[in-house]
C-alpha cells in the first residue's frame, strides 16, 4: 500500500493548541501509517506541497478559510480534516472530529470521504453559518487580544458593548425574486451556531442549500427570545417575528456599516451577495 502524505497545517495562536497536542497527533499520523508534512498557517509563503495527497489543519474555522483559500489559489481540491483546536470549532463539531488523536488519525487515513457544499461570499468561503445583526456586531466588536487570554469569553464581552447600545438596523435579503425586510438574520450551512445551538437542525453540509432565519423585529426581547428558543432546542418554523426559508443564493442590502460575519469572522460589510459554491469540497 501506497503512504500517504499529510500536510499538518499547525495554527500556532488558535485557542488551544500546544506543542506536546501537535506532536501527539504527528505521532499518531505516522503510527497509522502517514508521512507528515508540518506548516504553519501564519507563514506568509504557505504553500501545499506537490506531494500532498491530504491536507490535516491544526486551528478553527478561521483557520481553515485561510487554507482553503491556498488551495483554491493553487488549484489543488485535496481531501481535508481540521483537528479542532479553535476557540468554537463549529465545522469540527459539524464532523464530528474527536481531539483523541488516535482516533482523528485513522479516520484522516480512511480513504471515506464527505462531501461538503460550502457557501461562498464573493471569494470568501463559509462553512457553516453566517449573520448580520447583533452578532455581527459583537464579532465586529472583539479584541483578538483578548480572545487569545480568554478564550469564547471575549465574546461575551463583545457582545456586552452591543448591549449597552442596541442597534436595529434595517436589513433587505433578497432571494428568488423576493424580499424579507428584518432587523437580524443568519445563514445556514451546517447545522451549528456559536457552540452546540442551532437555529436551522434540518441544515447540513452535504445538501446545497441555505437555510435562513431573518427576524423582522431584533429589539432586545425579541433577541432574547431568539436565544431562548436557540438554547431550548425549539423549533423556530412558524414562530410569531420570525421567517424561515432555504435558497441557494440571496442577496443582503441595508446599512453600509453593518458587518457580515461568517464562522465567528467578519468577512465582508453590506450590500454583500452568498450563494452555494459551484464546486463542494471534501473531508475525511
Amino acid at each position: 500500500m501506497t503512504q500517504q502524505i499529510v500536510q499538518l497545517v499547525v495554527n500556532p495562536a488558535a485557542g488551544s493548541v500546544s506543542r506536546r497536542r501537535v506532536q501527539a497527533l504527528i505521532r499518531a499520523l505516522e503510527k497509522a501509517g502517514a508521512h507528515v508534512i508540518r506548516s504553519e498557517s501564519l507563514d506568509d509563503g504557505l504553500a501545499i506541497a506537490d506531494k500532498t495527497d491530504k491536507v490535516c489543519i491544526v486551528g478553527g474555522d478561521g483557520t481553515l478559510r485561510h487554507v482553503t483559500a491556498v488551495m483554491a489559489r493553487m488549484g489543488r481540491p485535496l481531501p481535508l480534516s481540521i483537528y479542532p483546536a479553535g476557540t468554537v470549532n463549529l465545522l469540527a463539531r459539524e464532523c464530528g472530529y474527536t481531539r483523541d488523536p488516535d482516533v482523528f488519525a485513522r479516520r484522516v487515513l480512511d480513504h471515506a470521504r464527505r462531501r461538503h457544499h460550502i457557501g461562498r461570499i464573493g471569494d470568501t468561503a463559509m462553512f457553516t453559518c453566517a449573520s448580520v445583526g447583533p452578532d455581527s456586531l459583537a464579532v465586529a466588536a472583539l479584541s483578538n487580544r483578548l480572545k487569545r487570554v480568554i478564550g469564547r469569553a471575549a465574546y461575551v464581552v463583545a457582545f456586552a458593548k452591543v448591549l449597552i447600545d442596541w442597534p436595529r438596523p434595517a436589513i433587505r435579503v433578497t432571494h428568488d425574486g423576493q424580499e424579507t425586510t428584518c432587523e437580524a438574520v443568519y445563514i445556514a450551512k451546517g447545522r451549528f451556531f456559536a457552540g452546540p445551538w442551532s437555529f436551522a437542525p434540518a441544515a447540513s453540509v452535504e445538501q446545497p442549500l441555505l437555510h435562513v432565519v431573518a427576524l423582522t423585529r431584533a429589539r432586545r426581547r425579541d433577541y432574547a427570545r431568539f436565544v431562548w428558543a436557540l438554547w431550548r432546542g425549539r423549533n423556530l418554523a412558524g414562530k410569531p417575528n420570525i421567517s424561515c426559508f432555504t435558497c441557494t443564493e440571496l442577496t443582503l442590502s441595508g446599512n453600509s456599516n453593518l458587518p457580515l460575519q461568517a464562522d465567528g469572522d467578519i468577512v465582508a460589510w453590506l450590500p454583500a451577495s452568498l450563494k452555494v459554491a459551484s464546486e463542494p469540497l471534501f473531508f475525511a
